[in-house]
């Protein structure tokens, strides 16, 4: 055996090892590869946010070529025009600039201190000091180079002007030649995607979907629908915004509002700063040509108001669910890919990780990507409820309990959450794998809330239509009359576990006016014993699976024998596999009937109705749609 094991280890260790130089060299290709990438990258987001518009012309009888020669050329235009404006418009902002010198020297002599304070005049010592240094150093490099020059001829280079139009041309728009060439590649990328998209579309199925076809014919319909919605949904809300922005400041006065109205729309699209970036740039406008506070206060407030509108309640309503990324991936993957690809690949991180998670959602050896990059749920609700228990922190286990009881009834709960989590425990318990401390605190901490709840009124907002399910079959729960003349018992399997499940009950049927009392397990040699004889009742036996199974078994029987005409409910919480399985664990015949939730349980309760003659058996009343 021990080879078998070390060589499971070694493949183990070269799996990893494998994984993560493929991670490395391919964060080495993005790098280096940016050239070519990048362009790529952003003609493949352009092809998603244009294939509706082109989608929309086709059915409008138009070709697939004139359509997206038209969708191209009308962005071509609306860009170039736009950028055009806004080019004269800083240009203009440069050349009015130093007339804005004295209103900018108001506002800062406006912050200085009052001569004479000690912060005043710490300040002014450090800068007299600083001065001082700052001329030392400037005498000793001004006497080095006096010294060189002594010694060394000056070179002296003079500019000639260009020879020839062709160089002229050059030197203007050398500067822009990385520029040129990265908007050739993406308008050459996206005509070719937009033209060839079922065929580019067919050629990724047939390379990766060999045997798969379901599987990547449903990721690829998954990702164009998510992509497109999600990138037309955001250019829409951005460009909104850069309207309203830029008629807030046309409203305020400051001067160049297109400018700021674009530079809004486009920045919006960076992650988190980049509307506060695109916000400075006004504010900085109306401190410098008005004298006054007032614009530049209202300006910020325009700010303040839009963003918290749209941020929290237009995008999330729009295309909140169509990302799927969580604000911590966003974030990461903000920094990552602007290290990678500079300003560029800010502006594309967001799509970008909605692929990287659709690519982990559809192919199994990435599901990590959404598990990392995902906003859903990592934890189910029962798990990470158990888990904050686990780590004794009661008060975060209350959070969760609290915001669950604000969608859900306590029943719901009970069954979805606590049973669950109380069931994981007992599980750990079982293995040895929690300590006595931590035991004692789950079950004290669990105990306190079930009080805690059963003093509570229940919410009006959270009751719905409860139902009793073992996997197929559903009925509604019944109201308080279903329970005149019913007495019950609830009584552990086993251990404190099957108690706290029993007192569930027990406060479950309260609520709906049944006369209940609950057995402590701490008196579980003399349980049966404690069921009265002589009164006609229904005992509900909680036992919490798999371990409580055998000790339910035979504290059924030994209820069975000794009061022979007591009926018997037997709980078997959360079994899987349902009633049917359940029945067919615990043998036919040990109970009158079996549940596998709470729920289930109070519904097959109230159908036990007690005989009007003392010496007649009590009557089982059978749902039609129960087990």
């Amino acid at each position: 055996m021990l080879p078998n094991f070390a060589s499971s280890s070694g493949a183990s260790n070269s799996s990893r090892l494998l994984t993560l130089i493929a991670f490395v060299v391919m964060i080495v290709g993005l790098y280096f590869g940016r050239q070519v990438l990048i362009p790529l990258a952003l003609a493949v987001v352009l092809a998603f946010l244009f294939s509706p518009v082109v989608g929309w012309l086709q059915k409008c009888r138009l070709g697939r070529v004139p359509a997206v020669l038209a969708v191209l050329l009308l962005a071509l235009t609306i860009v170039g025009s736009l950028g055009w404006i806004v080019t004269d418009q800083l240009m203009q902002i440069v050349d009015q600039f130093p007339g804005y010198k004295s209103t900018l020297h108001d506002k800062i002599q406006a912050f200085r201190f009052p001569s004479g304070t000690r912060l005043k005049n710490a300040t002014n010592a450090v800068n007299e000091l600083g001065a001082e240094l700052s001329a030392a150093s400037e005498a000793a490099a001004n006497k080095k180079s006096l010294a060189k020059s002594q010694t060394r001829p000056i070179p002296v280079q003079m500019s000639q002007p260009p020879a020839n139009a062709g160089q002229y041309v050059k030197t203007i728009v050398g500067p822009l030649t990385g520029v040129l060439e990265t908007t050739a590649m993406v308008i050459v990328f996206t005509l070719f995607m937009l033209v060839k998209r079922e065929d580019l579309r067919n050629r990724f199925i047939r390379l990766i979907g060999d045997g798969q076809l379901t599987l990547v014919t449903q990721a690829l319909d998954d990702a164009s629908r998510r992509l497109s919605r999600y990138l037309l949904a955001q250019f829409l809300v951005n460009t909104a915004y850069g309207l309203l922005f830029g008629t807030a400041s046309v409203l305020i006065g400051i001067p160049h509002a297109l400018l700021w109205g674009v530079l809004a729309a486009v920045l919006r699209f960076i992650p988190y700063v980049g509307t506060p970036i695109a916000a400075l740039f006004p504010i900085f406008m109306a401190l410098a040509v008005f004298p006054g506070w007032h614009q530049a206060a209202l300006i910020f407030g325009v700010f303040v108001v839009l963003e918290i509108v749209i941020a929290n309640g237009v995008e999330p309503w729009l295309y909140g669910a169509h990302t799927g990324i969580s604000s911590i991936a966003i974030l990461v993957a903000a920094v990552f890919w602007a290290t990678l690809w500079g300003p560029v690949g800010l502006i594309l991180s967001t799509p970008l990780t909605v692929g990287l998670i659709l690519m982990g959602r559809y192919v199994p050896h990435l599901s990590f990507l959404e598990v990392l990059l995902g906003d859903e749920a990592v934890l189910p609700v029962e798990a990470h409820f158990y888990q904050r228990l686990l780590a004794l922190d009661q008060e975060e286990a209350r959070e969760i309990a609290e915001t669950y009881l604000k969608e859900k009834p306590i029943a719901t709960f009970y069954d979805s959450v606590l049973i669950p989590a109380l069931t994981l425990a007992e599980q750990d318990r079982h293995l040895n794998s929690l300590e006595p401390r931590t035991c004692a605190f789950i079950s004290q901490s669990t105990r306190e809330l079930i009080e805690e709840l059963g003093e509570r009124p229940e919410n009006p907002s959270t009751e719905q239509p409860p139902v009793i399910t073992d996997g197929e079959s559903r009925s509604p729960e019944p109201d308080a009359n279903a329970f005149s003349g019913t007495s019950v018992v609830c009584m552990p399997a086993s251990d404190e576990a099957d108690e706290l499940v029993a007192i569930m009950a027990e406060q479950l049927l309260q609520r709906l006016g049944c006369e209940v009392r609950c057995l402590p397990v701490t008196n579980r040699a003399n349980l049966v014993d404690a069921v009265p004889s002589d009164t006609p009742l229904v005992v509900l036996i909680s036992a919490l699976p798999p371990f409580s199974a055998g000790q339910a078994r035979s504290l059924c029987r030994l209820l069975r024998a000794r009061r022979p005409k007591v009926k018997i409910v037997l709980g078997v919480w959360g079994f899987e596999g349902g009633v049917a399985k359940a029945q067919e664990r615990l043998e036919s015949g040990c109970a009158d009937q079996v549940a596998t939730s709470l729920r289930q349980a109070i519904s097959l309760l109230a159908g036990f109705k007690p005989s009007p003659h003392e010496d007649e058996p009590m009557r089982l009343k059978v749902h039609s749609d129960s087990a």
